[in-house]
């Protein structure tokens, strides 16, 4: 197992704390960064804001995305890693409760690497969760994309 990071956008506590739990038992060495909103997913990814001075050259192998999030949506926050040359290949997974397919089109749209629904089970999401770290962490393998 390799030593990575993933970034965690999610507001929800209980999804948060879920998730955390989940994507530790699939690799216990895995970094997760969370951010509570989507201008604080955009700050780590772009190291500005509070994480100014951040070594942005490290970037996660894969960022977990919630669509109805504060301050900025994930499809905007999306938008703008897709938007930029040096982080549009960044593996995004949109993580959400919404399962209109206006959304769905909308997330693939943009560039969206896969779209997943959150279970309400708890039982259920830790399953997801898990299969998910094993899937990013262990079986694909990422684009390097680093910016500069």
């Amino acid at each position: 197992m390799q030593q990575c990071m993933i970034l965690l956008v999610e507001d929800n506590p209980d999804d948060e704390a879920l998730a955390l739990r989940a994507l530790k038992k699939a690799n216990p060495k895995t970094q997760v960064v969370v951010a509570r909103d989507g201008q604080q997913a955009l700050d780590f990814v772009f190291g500005e804001g509070d994480y100014q001075g951040r070594n942005v050259a490290e970037q996660p192998v894969v960022i977990f995305l919630d669509m109805k999030l504060p301050k900025l949506n994930g499809l905007d926050v999306l938008r703008n890693i897709r938007n930029d040359q040096r982080t549009c290949l960044l593996p995004v997974v949109i993580l959400t409760s919404s399962d209109e397919s206006s959304d769905i089109k909308e997330a693939y749209r943009l560039g969206a690497n896969s779209y997943i629904n959150k279970p309400v089970n708890f039982t259920e999401f830790s399953r997801q969760m898990n299969l998910m770290g094993e899937y990013w962490l262990d079986i694909n393998r990422p684009p390097l994309c680093k910016l500069q």
